[in-house]
């Protein structure tokens, strides 16, 4: 069966995305990760996450996918080595010279290369496995037909595809834009997403004067992405050889975690899940809208720039179910203000969803009772319910 690969931008999130069904968790480093923003690990905490995935038989793989300078790269190594010692199961590189001088440094962990590296085709794919890597990340910009033509004639290399998440304005992510505008480096951990700016037009003979060719009042969002949501072509893909499928998102939160990886893990399991379906629990999440991106083939305005912001979240996170619990009792962790004798809707770590009325008197962990519990409070809850479960709210 194809691997199931989850985001984790910290500790924390690397734990639900395991709980949540992934096969796999990719995290960064505090040094050499394209997420410089996103929390990251410790040696430490990368050891210790490494040795609670592999308890669970699933696997840590460990993004070093920058574009080092050269007087980068004795550190790089020595972190490698430092990785390798708690037994990452795989980096993720980006770069070619990063490639060869962790092999000439003795590195024996498994090297999948980044969709960075722009792959678009099975001779690059048969290169990369010369030069020693295990696994490739295809280019975004690929078709259906194309990825299943490198799947089809690839050597003993796996490929993986990215199935959901957010898009670079530039191809394979590599993009200026952020290094010209703020001097913080895409390619170095850094982007600043000025792509998700708004923009307007100025006539060169006319400074200051903003042209309006916005799609709404808030302007023009001209290089804003929608996100892929490739839920779809995920079994066919399988059927045809690809090894992974990635979820973009280490800067994301748990709710979205949880929720992206548990729809992708019962749709990879076989289970039978309308698109109507498959959208409305995408949309419970925010995003930008989504779209099958360079899928179908040739690509359209319609298919990629969005209007606006994007489209807007149908739920609102309340809470999760922590692992300890209060004379036996479970404790919902609440995250944002939340009502008692309000109906819910409940995600379990196994997908299901259901439907749960709040008491009417809420009880509070430190003893105390309310009707409403905000922020940073727990309530006692005197129905089971397994940890890691989410409450939300949704909108009507």
């Amino acid at each position: 069966m194809a691997e199931l690969l989850a985001p984790a931008g910290n500790p924390e999130k690397l734990k639900w995305a395991a709980v949540y069904g992934a096969d796999a968790i990719y995290f960064g480093v505090k040094s050499f990760s394209l997420r410089s923003f996103a929390g990251n690990f410790s040696t430490k905490d990368a050891e210790e996450s490494l040795k609670y995935l592999h308890s669970l038989g699933k696997k840590g793989y460990v993004t070093l996918n920058i574009y080092p300078y050269s007087n980068e790269y004795n550190e790089l190594i020595s972190t490698a080595h430092e990785l390798e010692d708690c037994k990452a199961d795989a980096f993720i590189v980006a770069d070619l010279g990063v490639l060869l001088a962790l092999k000439k440094a003795g590195i024996k962990t498994p090297l999948h290369i980044s969709t960075q590296a722009n792959t678009l085709s099975y001779q690059a794919v048969n290169a990369y496995e010369e030069l020693g890597a295990k696994r490739v990340n295809l280019a975004r910009e690929l078709s259906f037909e194309k990825i299943v033509e490198i799947a089809k004639n690839k050597g003993n290399t796996e490929v993986e595809v990215f199935i959901h998440g957010a898009v670079c304005f530039s191809f394979s992510g590599r993009c200026a834009i952020s290094d010209w505008m703020t001097g913080r480096k895409a390619n170095r951990g850094e982007c600043t997403h000025p792509c998700r700016w708004k923009y307007s037009v100025v006539e060169e003979k006319r400074p200051g004067e903003y042209i309006n060719v916005g799609e709404d009042e808030r302007g023009l969002y001209l290089f804003n992405p929608k996100e892929l949501a490739l839920f779809s072509y995920m079994q066919e893909l399988a059927k045809n050889g690809v090894d992974s499928f990635k979820i973009e998102g280490r800067m994301k939160s748990i709710h979205y975690i949880a929720s992206t990886v548990s729809l992708h893990r019962r749709i990879l399991d076989g289970e039978k899940i309308s698109e109507q379906e498959a959208f409305q629990l995408l949309n419970r999440i925010k995003n930008r809208g989504y779209s099958s991106g360079f899928m179908k083939g040739n690509i359209t305005p319609d298919d990629y720039q969005i209007n606006g912001e994007g489209s807007n979240s149908s739920a609102e996170f309340l809470g999760n179910i922590m692992e300890e619990k209060v004379d036996g009792k479970p404790v919902l962790q609440i995250r944002n203000r939340t009502f008692a004798g309000e109906t819910v809707e409940v995600l379990e770590p196994t997908g299901k969803i259901s439907y749960y009325t709040l008491p009417e008197i809420l009880k509070l962990k430190d003893g105390t009772t309310n009707t409403v519990a905000n922020h940073s409070k727990f309530v006692v809850l005197e129905d089971a319910f397994k940890p890691f479960t989410i409450f939300r709210r949704i909108e009507k």
